[in-house]
């Protein structure tokens, strides 16, 4: 899974276009693969993350592949925007001082342990992406948490938390799993600035 500088700057330009979309029309952006290389329209997951400044603004994403990528960052673009519950639809004014990252997913690769310090072993900081998952419960972080995680035993207990389970909760039933991620990020004003060039060029 490697993409090339103009697809990941095709998704980008994506994820703002859907962003716009939004704001003007109260939809995702309607996108025609046929505009787009293979690769993109392959089925893939995605997350989209927003951030204002270092501050997270909104972060949608899906754990399974079931569309193709364009269609999957076009929708958590969307989400990111104006459905996360932690908070309000984004505002016109906002648009502009935002970052936008987006992270294509690989497969999740389920993990063995027999204890939470086996499970602790193999979480090597900024390696991969976790999914927990028990009693109906389900959380995940990306590998970029790692950068303000970045102690294992941490890690896990906020990634309990955001499954919905107590901090120190442990069930012989808990399901893990790793993924790893291809993520790119680039400001508002270089994604529209990038997207006239090629607009131009056509």
């Amino acid at each position: 899974m490697s993409y090339s500088s103009d697809e990941k700057a095709a998704l980008l330009s994506i994820a703002l276009d859907s962003i716009h979309s939004g704001l003007q029309h109260g939809m995702p952006a309607r996108l025609n693969s046929k505009d787009y290389s293979a690769s993109l329209g392959e089925q893939r997951a995605s997350f989209v993350t927003l951030k204002h400044g270092d501050r997270l603004r909104g972060c949608i994403g899906s754990l399974e592949a079931r569309t193709s990528l364009l269609e999957s960052v076009a929708e958590n673009a969307y989400a990111a925007a104006f459905r996360d519950p932690r908070f309000v639809g984004l505002r016109d004014s906002e648009v502009d001082d935002l970052t936008i990252e987006v992270s294509v997913l690989g497969p999740l690769q389920p993990v063995s342990f027999t204890s939470e310090q086996e499970l602790l072993e193999k979480m090597v900081p900024g390696e991969a992406g976790w999914v927990l998952q028990d009693n109906g419960h389900r959380g995940t972080f990306l590998p970029s948490v790692w950068s303000s995680l970045n102690d294992p035993v941490e890690y896990l207990r906020q990634l309990k938390i955001k499954a919905g389970l107590a901090a120190d909760y442990w069930s012989e039933t808990l399901e893990v799993w790793r993924y790893t991620t291809e993520s790119f990020a680039a400001p508002v004003t270089e994604i529209a600035h990038s997207g006239q060039d090629t607009l131009s060029a056509g």
